[in-house]
């Protein structure tokens, strides 16, 4: 069984590291890394309410307004209303916010791509089952 402080260290260092590509990427296209991160939600799970969006991000409605405000203005996301709840909300990507989730989408994929170059099937497989697994706990 591998040490655990050497595993924790490996963790922290991957992060170091992801989390400083992203923001160099991010810092490419001018827009800050939470609205980038808004752009991958809406992406990927399609229109949101705004506070089930404030939720996965793990921020307060109040923040998230706040930051939809600024990329409604960049026409990066609209807000129209839920059709069957008149009080409720929905945050969408515009045609722009697309093009920009699908310019960021097809970065991490190469991240993906040259990130696993050196493994092979069996340990692409391991590292998805175990990458699974964490998340889950999250």
């Amino acid at each position: 069984m591998p040490d655990l402080h050497q595993l924790n260290h490996a963790i922290i260092e991957f992060y170091e590291k992801l989390s400083s590509w992203e923001h160099s990427v991010v810092k490419e296209i001018g827009v800050s890394l939470s609205q980038v991160h808004t752009i991958e939600l809406l992406g990927i799970h399609g229109a949101m309410r705004m506070k089930e969006l404030a939720e996965k991000m793990a921020i307060t409605t109040g923040t998230l307004t706040v930051q939809v405000d600024k990329m409604v203005a960049a026409e990066l996301v609209r807000r129209r209303p839920h059709e069957s709840d008149r009080r409720s909300i929905l945050v969408e990507l515009t045609p722009k916010g697309e093009v920009m989730y699908q310019q960021h989408d097809a970065l991490h994929h190469q991240l993906t791509v040259d990130l696993c170059a050196n493994l092979d099937g069996d340990e692409q497989r391991l590292l998805l089952r175990c990458l699974s697994k964490m998340n889950h706990e999250f």
